[in-house]
């Protein structure tokens, strides 16, 4: 305070000096004296900007325009030495330029989170659910899967076969929501049901659907089989291994075949983990027909086709084929070859027409189930991906 009124004293005591200063009336501008030591200094104002009209001849107007100033504008700065002496002038303090150019580079301090304590925080923005909840919950009301069988559930989790999972549960090895089930029909969700098997915890989410076609070669059966026998599923071994980075996050799918060709039969086969579909192609109820390429070895009569056509006995049925056809001779294949199109594919049942007319087989490849044919250019031991126009063509709408 006293800074203060040493400074306003100063300025009231003020008188024409060395330099004179001009103060205008919407703003002061000051000239300070070059020597600090002297405080004597004239303050005058400067007319108004809109000045009445004056003759040249007046006094007035030859003193209005010695006083208009032609020097640079300065603003005064009042600040003290390291005596505590206030003082006059005309650049701002070192120490207040280094505070100004520390204060426009310094980050804003975050608040205190203990200050907050107690208050509501914002709510931070989220997207907006895409659909409703009344919607959401008509589709889990009508199109969610229902709850399905406890073994049906571990078979398509990849545990076993569906068979082997029912053993399983008898055994009591398999525990749902904490309690032992020893019921395969028990109806279960994996998505809100806790079930262990063997110590394990069963993934949530079920394994997708996997639709595949196989050129199966020659030497491979069409199950698990012994270590010495090797398992057309074998060759689905990369891309089993390859799973988690194509599906990262989903459970690896059981694969098994649908049907079955013997060890020395090529050709197509389905593969797949959809037991309802594995059942609805093998079923004799579906009617698919199931062409087949034999290669005999020796010549075919006229006589040996009309046997095959006659049928025979195969598991105590008799096997009628819907078609045989001898087909025309080709310049790479020296062997006959006969077209067989049966639709119920039986254990063997090719084999044994053919047998049966008395000729022997060379090689058996199976081309077509249903509407799906083997693609020409699928080479053996390799598979590709069911389409759903391939799907429909084996007879499965879902």
């Amino acid at each position: 305070m006293a800074a203060i009124a040493a400074a306003a004293t100063a300025f009231s005591t003020l008188h024409l000096s060395r330099t004179s200063i001009i103060l205008p009336r919407r703003h002061l501008r000051t000239v300070i004296t070059s020597s600090l030591s002297s405080t004597d200094i004239n303050i005058k104002f400067a007319p108004p900007k809109h000045k009445p009209q004056l003759q040249k001849s007046s006094p007035l107007a030859s003193a209005s325009a010695e006083s208009e100033p032609a020097d640079p504008v300065y603003i005064p700065w009042i600040v003290s030495d390291e005596n505590g002496n206030v003082k006059l002038q005309s650049t701002p303090s070192e120490r207040f330029l280094r505070a100004i150019a520390h204060e426009s580079t310094q980050k804003k301090k975050k608040k205190d989170d203990r200050s907050s304590v107690g208050k509501a925080k914002p709510g931070v923005p989220t997207a907006e659910p895409k659909y409703s909840k009344a919607a959401r919950r008509f589709y889990n009301e009508r199109f969610r899967e229902p709850p399905q069988r406890l073994a049906k559930v571990l078979a398509a989790a990849g545990v076993a076969s569906r068979r082997s999972c029912e053993e399983l549960i008898f055994q009591g090895k398999v525990t749902v929501n904490g309690s032992v089930c020893n019921t395969p029909q028990t109806r279960v969700d994996p998505a809100q049901d806790i079930i262990y098997v063997n110590g394990s915890r069963l993934a949530k989410k079920l394994p997708p659907k996997v639709y595949l076609a196989l050129n199966k070669p020659k030497g491979y059966i069409c199950s698990a089989g012994e270590k010495e026998t090797k398992s057309a599923l074998s060759l689905f071994d990369d891309f089993m291994k390859t799973w988690n980075k194509r599906n990262p996050g989903t459970p690896k799918p059981r694969l098994f075949t649908v049907g079955r060709l013997d060890v020395n039969t090529t050709g197509l086969i389905i593969v797949t983990n959809d037991g309802e579909f594995a059942n609805k192609v093998s079923h004799p109820s579906s009617n698919l027909s199931k062409e087949y390429i034999a290669t005999i070895s020796g010549a075919v009569s006229k006589r040996q086709l009309l046997a095959i056509g006659e049928g025979t006995v195969v598991e105590g049925v008799h096997c009628i084929p819907d078609l045989v056809e001898l087909l025309p001779r080709q310049p790479d294949i020296s062997r006959a070859r006969i077209r067989i199109v049966v639709h119920e594919g039986r254990n063997h049942e090719v084999r044994e027409l053919v047998k049966n007319a008395g000729l022997q087989i060379h090689s058996l490849k199976r081309v077509r189930i249903g509407g799906f044919r083997l693609p020409s250019d699928l080479g053996l031991g390799k598979h590709q991906e069911l389409k759903a126009a391939s799907l429909r063509a084996l007879g499965w709408k879902s």
